[in-house]
């Protein structure tokens, strides 16, 4: 087990910009940076909050590149200043809690710094999530205000908070750099609320502190994965995901935060071009686009090595040797990071550095970890347990849920006085080195591609609909051996249970494959035997008329021919026809990188991902690839 800092913070703030501000870890005060007793404040900055770090970085450096748009530090602090005084004005401050409903961009960046800047929390509330989730996280948080893109109508998310635009909540403000003043916190005012999947079939507030996003940010420090000057960090993940916590911060320490737009993160060749075009330095990445991104990559791509922060699901043991020697070649350094949302995003790091067992690292100095077994006592040396995590980074509960926040934060095992740890759910193991080897869930709940799901979440749905009696979903693999959710279902209609789960989940929430069964096996005692159901994408297409629209109908021509056996290929389709959709016989967005990268191979034809989002039918993809190829050779 692994001793590190202690425990929670009292004041964090501030008596002046230009001062250590205390520290988050002893409560060393305001000004006097040599009276800390944990190391952490030396350099006089520690682990000041946020805002009063951002406060201190040159106005010229550039702050945020967004599509066509771009911030110097001076300007994001004054719209931040504006966007913070548009807030105070309607009574906003400290405990406030302010959705916003902005895609990744500028706008995004200056709202979540002008929230914290008037003491504020936010919500993130991605505009890409079905209306009807939207209006849920909004509603259940009971969010003060929701802020929407100019284009949106509120109503479609705010439920009975109000809604403005950015534009609607500055106007008329002083935006002077000098008016940029943090509103004083301390280390447990609220720093935002981000939801994950429910086991209850509703999804989760998670409270986060302002001490313990600080000492995330001080802690990537201290381990190398955030160092220097000028760096290049490319916002990668979706607003609504924790990770994307990860990235902002860094604007705090006066690193440039790149956007990424949706066609680019889920293209590995736009990806791997963006990188070198915007002299990235740092990406954070899920090992499932991690994998096609690695071949993409040369040496002379952009500034190298390129730091990769990989987490959001285990790396298996083919992936981790290639990521060490491409750290081993000075190409990248790569960093698992592991960690649960209510811990502050990143719970344990370690370094990719070289081939052998794969390994989450050690814990990083905010958090203390346990191995304990179910009657939380300490598992012997060698032997795995559950992964308990204690200390100053821990949240503070699951917004308005007192019962589920006193079920999974529990009393701290570990010597902290009145302190609570929080249960992951994960088993660990270890290893002799002091590093954790990660063994996989105890509960219901799985990672998909960088996402957190509550497999009861999907099924309470799935119940929900008429005609349903029983549905199971779990963990399986596609035909090309990928990962992918599979939802069994006795009654309803497949179509129709797939199009009822897309309006009110996100996408990565849809099983690709849903599967029609009369009976559920079960166990001896009556329980459902999960072990029974098949863990591999049935070959055939699971929803009736999905793969039959052809009626017998064969592909013709060269592109549809070609199109087809690829289809068959990496679907695990048996037939194929000119009609087929390819989202629809189970086609998700890795399948749909596999499929373009076998076409590039092919025809030697840089296909882009989005192709087959805007073309699933075969016939029209085909189409299209045939236009392509003729304005190639023309």
């Amino acid at each position: 087990m692994t001793t590190v800092l202690p425990e929670r913070p009292a004041a964090l703030f501030p008596a002046s910009h230009a001062t250590c501000a205390g520290c988050a870890i002893c409560s060393a005060p305001a000004g006097h940076p040599d009276s800390c007793s944990c190391g952490a404040c030396t350099t006089g900055t520690g682990s000041a909050d946020l805002m009063v770090r951002l406060a201190s970085v040159p106005g010229g450096r550039t702050a945020v590149v967004g599509g066509d748009r771009e911030l110097t530090f001076a300007e994001l602090r004054t719209e931040a200043a504006a966007f913070a005084a548009g807030l105070a004005a309607r009574g906003l401050g400290r405990e406030s809690l302010v959705a916003l409903c902005l895609p990744r961009g500028a706008d995004l960046a200056v709202a979540i710094i002008g929230a914290l800047t008037a003491g504020a929390a936010y919500l993130p509330v991605d505009p890409a999530l079905p209306e009807e989730r939207r209006r849920y996280l909004v509603e259940d948080s009971a969010a003060d205000l929701v802020v929407v893109p100019e284009s949106a109508s509120g109503s479609q998310v705010s439920g009975a908070a109000p809604a403005l635009t950015p534009a609607a909540l500055t106007a008329r403000r002083a935006g002077a750099e000098d008016g940029f003043a943090p509103e004083p916190v301390t280390a447990g005012t609220l720093a935002y609320v981000i939801y994950t999947s429910g086991s209850t079939g509703r999804p989760k507030g998670v409270e986060i502190g302002r001490g313990a996003a600080s000492l995330l940010l001080r802690e990537l420090e201290g381990v190398g994965a955030a160092t220097g000057e000028g760096r290049r960090v490319g916002w990668n993940a979706s607003p609504s995901f924790d990770a994307s916590v990860q990235q902002w911060i860094r604007l705090c320490r006066g690193d440039t935060l790149v956007m990424i737009d949706e066609e680019t993160r889920r293209d590995p060749s736009l990806l791997a071009a963006f990188i070198g075009a915007q002299a990235l330095t740092d990406l954070d990445i899920t090992p499932s686009h991690a994998d096609p991104l690695l071949d993409l990559l040369t040496g002379d791509g952009g500034p190298r090595p390129l730091t990769l922060l990989v987490g959001g699901e285990p790396i298996g043991p083919a992936l981790w040797d290639r990521l060490a020697a491409a750290h081993g070649s000075g190409l990248l350094r790569a960093l698992n990071v592991y960690g649960p949302t209510e811990c502050t995003v990143d719970a344990t790091a370690g370094w990719i550095d070289g081939p052998g067992t794969p390994h989450i690292g050690t814990a990083l100095p905010g958090l203390r970890s346990l191995l304990l077994d179910e009657r939380l006592v300490p598992v012997a040396p060698g032997e795995a347990g559950e992964l308990y995590l204690a200390g100053p980074r821990v949240g503070r509960g699951y917004r308005g849920r007192p019962g589920l926040s006193a079920e999974r934060f529990v009393a701290d095992l570990s010597g902290g006085s009145g302190e609570r740890m929080y249960r992951t759910g994960d088993r660990c193991l270890l290893l002799p080195d002091g590093r954790f080897a990660y063994l996989g869930r105890a509960d219901g709940q799985v990672k998909l591609r960088g996402h957190r799901i509550e497999l009861a979440e999907i099924e309470a749905a799935l119940t929900r609909e008429d005609g349903v009696a029983e549905a199971a979903v779990i963990l399986g693999t596609d035909a090309g051996g990928t990962a992918c959710l599979i939802a069994y279902h006795r009654g309803g209609d497949a179509g129709t249970l797939r199009a009822a789960l897309s309006a009110t989940m996100p996408a990565y929430m849809v099983p690709p494959a849903f599967v029609a069964v009369d009976r559920f096996a079960t166990t001896p005692s009556g329980k459902l035997d999960r072990s029974a159901l098949a863990t591999a994408l049935p070959a055939a297409p699971a929803d009736p008329g999905a793969g039959a629209a052809h009626d017998g109908a064969a592909p013709n021509g060269l592109a549809e021919e070609l199109i087809a056996r690829v289809w068959a290929q990496v679907l695990g389709a048996s037939s194929i026809g000119p009609d087929d959709n390819f989202f629809k016989l189970g086609g998700h967005s890795l399948l749909a990188i596999k499929l373009v990268s076998r076409v590039r191979a092919e025809l030697s034809l840089a296909l882009p991902v989005k192709a087959v989002y805007a073309h699933p039918r075969l016939r029209d993809l085909a189409a299209h690839i045939e236009e392509l190829m003729a304005a190639r050779d023309a």
